[in-house]
């Protein structure tokens, strides 16, 4: 595990990813990026992007999705023990890989960070394959640097299948 070093005050930059594909979506997304600041304080964030369900077999119903900057204290583990409470507390229930959801939210960044360890991996393993999410994250960061890859978010998503990737309308 590498740490992220820190902003002044003890601060570092996590980018969270934001999906919702049941219910009110909007509602759903509006409502998470509420409670982030159960983690930090909120920055940048990106519009919003509807996307077709990534890795699955079958109908679902498409994804809204967005990308938070959160300044924040948390070490990576406790952001995602946060994300989790705040799934939780939105009506996220977990059942099966790839279901849908009313709320799914990611710990794609933290900082500088390298961490694999205790469940969580940072950066998001998946991340440089995911449209979905690098459009919003170059949107809102394209000079942020990929710690294992050393390419920007911008490089990243524009190397992405960005087909079923648009904006809200």
């Amino acid at each position: 595990m590498t740490d992220s070093p820190k902003l002044p005050g003890g601060f570092v930059t996590a980018y969270i990813g934001l999906g919702s594909n049941l219910g009110d979506r909007s509602k759903n997304l509006s409502g998470a990026v509420e409670r982030l600041s159960r983690i930090g304080t909120a920055g940048a964030i990106s519009v919003i992007y509807e996307t077709k369900p990534w890795g699955v077999d079958g109908y679902q119903p498409r994804y809204l999705n967005q990308v938070v900057a959160v300044s924040t204290t948390l070490d990576p583990l406790e952001v995602v023990t946060e994300l989790l409470s705040i799934e939780h507390s939105l009506g996220r229930s977990r059942q099966e890989k790839n279901a849908s959801r009313t709320l799914d939210l990611d710990l794609l960044l933290h900082g500088t960070s390298i961490v694999d360890a205790s469940g969580v991996s940072v950066p998001h393993p998946r991340l440089h394959e995911r449209a979905f999410v690098l459009v919003p994250l170059a949107e809102i960061a394209p000079e942020v640097v990929h710690p294992v890859l050393n390419r920007t978010m911008f490089e990243l998503a524009e190397d992405a299948d960005r087909s079923g990737v648009s904006l809200m309308r």
